[in-house]
């Protein structure tokens, strides 16, 4: 009976590993497959922002006094990493709505967890992905090597799980793209555009300065900047600390809201 028992448990867990795996390999697949609209359409979007801006503004130097072509780079890779990571399991989330496939999702043999973690992880690729190929193409016109590539590892993970996180609410809160739509021009380019990707906030006005202090957007960035320039607007530990504590806050409620089903089970 004992042993019995050990072969039943084995063979759950078995199911419930190769749902998870399942999951992550079709949500990667999925982006994969239109590569050209999820990783060339961001990439080539950023290079035009810095090959602008190159023209624009390649003599002035940053708050950090370091070339501002040098300095608008990692705030370029974030913007791609945050915008993408968003995308990836809202997008997928509603489409599977719309189509009514997501019931395969929900009669599989795979805890809310797994769900949770398949898309994140889909959700880092993406972002990792796109931010690489961002940083290649602008090192060979303006070669940038972070100092401390833990740090810029760390914000990087830390981004894209903030924003995966958002991008499953906003799934499961959108019924149709229109409605995804509203978080996306409403409430993440606001925030990453005003988080610091262009400027220093130490240019800004104080009553603007201090607005940024309330942007968890600005943190991200900061923290990443730092890892590439060992210079910051704040404290990296500051930022890690505040980054970390909305990543654990923001997957907490999202899993609660897988747990529970919420607009996917009715």
């Amino acid at each position: 009976m004992k042993e019995d028992y050990v072969i039943n448990v084995t063979k759950i867990l078995e199911q419930q590993r190769s749902g998870f795996l399942t999951l992550m390999f079709k949500e990667q697949l999925r982006f994969c497959k239109v590569f050209f609209q999820t990783i060339t359409a961001p990439v080539i979007t950023a290079i035009l922002y810095l090959l602008v801006f190159a023209q624009v503004m390649s003599d002035r130097k940053s708050y950090y006094d370091i070339p501002y072509m040098h300095f608008l780079i990692p705030g370029l890779m974030m913007m791609s990493m945050l915008q993408n990571s968003f995308s990836n399991p809202s997008s997928s989330i509603v489409q599977s709505r719309m189509t009514g496939n997501i019931i395969f999702i929900l009669v599989a043999p795979i805890s809310h967890k797994e769900i949770f973690f398949a898309y994140i992880s889909a959700a880092i690729t993406r972002g990792l992905t796109v931010s690489f190929f961002v940083w290649l193409i602008s090192f060979f016109m303006f070669p940038l090597i972070p100092l401390k590539p833990l740090w810029v590892l760390i914000f990087s993970l830390i981004a894209c799980g903030i924003m995966g996180s958002l991008g499953i609410i906003a799934g499961l809160c959108s019924e149709k793209f229109d409605q995804l739509s509203v978080f996306q021009n409403f409430l993440i380019v606001p925030s990453t555009f005003l988080s610091g990707v262009f400027y220093s906030i130490h240019t800004l006005p104080q009553f603007w300065q201090n607005i940024s202090f309330y942007n968890p957007i600005f943190y991200v960035i900061d923290g990443f900047r730092f890892g590439f320039f060992a210079q910051s607007d704040v404290s990296p530990w500051q930022s890690l600390i505040v980054t970390s504590s909305i990543l654990i806050i923001l997957s907490t409620f999202t899993l609660h809201l897988l747990k529970t089903g919420y607009k996917i089970k009715n």
